[in-house]
């Protein structure tokens, strides 16, 4: 039985429409699983006929833009491929950085390996740059907010495994897939082993916000994406136990 509505909306006018949306779901159709479940598919059900102008990972949540006719897709595809629009992500990853903020300028190979994930290649890589900013250590774990300045596949998750780093339940950049469990983290819990549901046990990636300027009106605007329900779990537990918050204004 599925609890987790495939996307909530954001923001809806004539032109745009941003959606967020839960781990799992394809932007678009994909070479790789024809048949995998679709956000765009889904959406255009309520909302008609959509243009996606982006992409974010298949298990990452969060913030999706869609064009609404072919104008529209054309100024957001630009404002995209000329690195004008602000991306935002925040993750969850083992292990505690040594630095505040880190810089990765790497190169990236898509399709690299036998597993087709992306690897960093100087001969044959693209131009890729990453931003990350330690937002706090969380017991085991550390949130990470990842600023993105191009747009390649698996970007993030790559340059993070570049610094020693890997993100929560990674199905490709990872050998740990062990879910987060709050038995594992608080002291005094009571509870059955054996029934224990994982607090997060998918990729703990959420494309948390995205700024564009608007295609009508030319006007700078950001759209939040709140985190999807097992985040949100995860981030208040880890708050409540560790008293450390990624939601947090950041002290001057």
């Amino acid at each position: 039985m599925k609890t987790t509505p495939d996307y909530t909306v954001i923001y809806n006018d004539d032109d745009i429409l941003v959606l967020n949306k839960r781990s799992g779901l394809l932007i678009a159709a994909d070479r790789y699983d024809e048949d995998a479940p679709r956000l765009d598919i889904e959406a255009e059900k309520e909302f008609g006929k959509l243009f996606a102008v982006h992409r974010i990972d298949k298990d990452t949540s969060g913030c999706v833009i869609y064009a609404k006719n072919a104008d529209v897709h054309r100024n957001l595809s630009m404002q995209f491929e000329n690195r004008e629009v602000e991306k935002t992500y925040h993750c969850l990853v083992r292990g505690y950085p040594m630095w505040k903020t880190q810089r990765v300028d790497a190169s990236l190979q898509p399709d690299g390996d036998s597993r087709h994930r992306t690897i960093i290649s100087k001969r044959y890589g693209k131009p890729a740059l990453t931003d990350f900013t330690n937002l706090g250590k969380a017991g085991p774990f550390t949130w990470i907010e990842a600023k993105p300045h191009t747009g390649r596949t698996h970007q993030i998750r790559v340059h993070l495994a570049s610094l020693g780093l890997s993100i929560v339940c990674d199905p490709l950049y990872s050998g740990n897939q062990h879910p987060v469990l709050l038995s594992e983290l608080k002291k005094r819990w009571n509870g059955d082993e054996t029934q224990e549901r994982p607090l997060l046990s998918r990729l703990a990636l959420h494309a948390y916000k995205l700024s564009i300027k608007h295609p009508r009106t030319g006007e700078q605007i950001t759209f939040t994406a709140p985190y999807q329900k097992d985040m949100e779990a995860t981030r208040k537990q880890l708050n409540s136990i560790f008293g450390v918050d990624p939601l947090a204004e950041p002290e001057e």
